[in-house]
């Protein structure tokens, strides 16, 4: 037991090594490719439906199939990487996201990519899930909050970033186009993470205690931070796994139902109001530099206000925007609160999804936990596209914020109530 506290402690204080630094950057780009992907489908999607290759129900299906995926692919992700090692999640998934995105290109009907879809999804599920959980568990317990917010912003720079290479690409060379960028990129960084370390964290809970110290000594090349007594203390907090799960899942689930629900249908939304697809492709992209806006805000505030503070604000504030979103009527008016909205989406992916998600869970069920909270919010999604389409068609598009509002208050209100306060606190 005293070894496992001293290696520990080790990991707890090290320095940022260059190992960390290899593990950041590929879990990193993997998550970049993840936040790529919702957004490559929702200008796929416009596309495919402007050129009547998928109705507005076809096309409903094809972001249902995605999400079906993410939640299967993240449910297979939380039980490997507990019971099988982190590392080994990280296997095959990006080879299965590449080689389904890549084919989907090819594919003739709407049926046959809603297939690959799927596929490609239940891949693409463990990066979300993985991705975090493993800077978290990498990261010194002083910088956790600081590193955790730091790879949201590097993964949510895919939000503008796809919408602006398919700004040009869609339009010049074909939507098809995006599935084979996509799947390339995919391909290459699975090659790149042959070599990604196992979580000593996970190492330890699993009395492998010498494999663990061999890639703790490698952290601490660098050297370690201060330790005092008084840092220990403070850093334990207990939190049961059902509370968790229900904390997290309401969390994550509102905060991806939300995010997912306005970046994926806002372009066909402009295209109902009379601008063209080049314009609504683009003036998402416009509303998606909010992404990487919001992720910086959110790591700059989580370690300084508390996690709980910002990100009951920040649901509140979603609330609001969402509301005035459903009664704005200008192109400019549209385009800026649209921004602001997408800030406080990623504001939230930044405190809740990259930072507080996989801090309410002890190391043992860490990436289940994760897992459970990532697949409720993905099952969600799955019916949510029909749920859209038909208030497109029958109802009125500003029901859709009027939903968004009312998810991020019921957020709001369980984090308030229920969540703990986890900033700098060591979970066991």
């Amino acid at each position: 037991m005293e070894a496992n506290t001293t290696i520990e402690t080790q990991m707890n204080y090290a320095k940022e090594s260059p190992l960390f630094y290899k593990v950041f950057t590929l879990a990193g780009i993997g998550i970049f490719l993840d936040a790529a992907d919702v957004y490559m489908a929702s200008a796929i999607n416009t596309a495919m439906m402007n050129d009547k290759f998928a109705t507005v129900a076809q096309g409903s299906m094809f972001l249902s199939a995605g999400f079906l995926g993410l939640f299967v692919g993240s449910l297979l992700a939380g039980y490997i990487g507990d019971f099988y090692g982190r590392r080994r999640s990280y296997q095959f998934n990006l080879l299965l996201f590449g080689v389904f995105t890549f084919i989907s290109a090819f594919m003739p009907s709407v049926t046959w990519m809603i297939i690959c879809r799927f596929f490609a999804a239940v891949g693409l599920g463990a990066e979300i899930v993985t991705g975090y959980a493993v800077v978290n568990e990498f990261a010194p317990v002083n910088r956790r909050g600081f590193w955790s917010g730091m790879i949201a912003i590097v993964a949510n720079a895919g939000a503008p970033i796809t919408l602006l290479v398919a700004t040009f690409m869609v339009p010049n060379v074909g939507w098809r186009s995006m599935f084979i960028v996509m799947g390339i990129a995919a391909i290459i960084l699975w090659f790149a993470r042959h070599n990604f370390p196992e979580s000593p964290r996970w190492l330890i809970a699993r009395g492998r205690e010498k494999e663990a110290q061999a890639i703790v000594d490698q952290l601490n090349v660098n050297g370690m931070y201060d330790i005092t007594e008084k840092n220990e203390d403070e850093r334990r907090v207990k939190v049961s796994f059902g509370r968790g799960v229900f904390v997290a899942s309401v969390a994550v689930g509102a905060a991806l139902l939300c995010q997912y629900t306005f970046t994926s249908w806002v372009p066909t939304l402009l295209v109902r109001r009379g601008i063209s697809i080049f314009s609504s492709i683009g003036f998402s992209a416009v509303m998606m530099l909010g992404a990487p806006i919001g992720a910086t805000i959110g790591t700059v505030l989580v370690e300084r206000t508390g996690r709980k503070k910002l990100i009951v604000t920040t649901f509140l504030a979603t609330a609001i925007l969402g509301i005035a979103y459903a009664y704005e009527t200008t192109t400019v008016g549209t385009i800026i609160n649209g921004m602001l909205l997408t800030t406080t989406f990623y504001i939230l992916m930044a405190s809740v999804i990259s930072v507080y998600t996989n801090e309410l869970f002890e190391t043992k069920y860490r990436f289940r936990g994760a897992g459970i909270a990532n697949a409720v919010a993905k099952l969600l999604n799955v019916l949510m596209p029909t749920v859209v389409a038909f208030l497109i068609t029958q109802v009125s598009p500003s029901a859709i914020f009027y939903g968004i509002a009312g998810m991020a208050v019921i957020a709001a209100a369980v984090v308030g109530f229920f969540g703990p306060e986890t900033t700098a606190k060591e979970i066991k």
